[in-house]
């Protein structure tokens, strides 16, 4: 079977794989194998268990789709997170979002220091007033 993993930002995940496990808070947990009936379903925030030979990984999944058709798995996310266990993963997804947040506000910041700078020049050069 193959599996690709795609978020807005590319492609992260093409191989071959043996088998597949899908687990969503809110659709519980269920495996695919070769030659599994087609198959669509959502993931909320989850993970994909792959397996290849002796090798697992394990993908955080937020918000979600996985389709598989023809021994094709595919799974378009918002967001994406490998690791080599479910932990890794979700540590991945978890120090990824604290970055975010922190690049968030220190953007905050940087606009509300901008905003009252041009208030400042807009009140020094009476601009605005009638």
């Amino acid at each position: 079977m193959k599996i690709i993993i795609v978020t807005p930002e590319g492609e992260l995940y093409n191989e071959e794989v043996t088998s597949v496990v899908v687990s969503s808070a809110n659709n519980g947990e269920y495996g695919i194998l070769p030659g599994h009936l087609p198959i669509i379903s959502t993931i909320d925030t989850g993970y994909v268990k792959m397996t290849f030979e002796k090798l697992t990984y394990y993908v955080v999944i937020v918000n979600g789709l996985v389709q598989q058709v023809h021994d094709i798995i595919t799974v378009i996310a918002q967001d994406a997170y490998i690791g080599e266990s479910k932990e890794a993963a979700f540590e991945n997804l978890f120090a990824i979002r604290k970055a975010r947040i922190e690049a968030n506000r220190q953007r905050n910041v940087e606009l509300a220091m901008a905003e009252n700078e041009l208030k400042k020049q807009i009140k020094q050069t009476g601009a605005g007033n009638l």
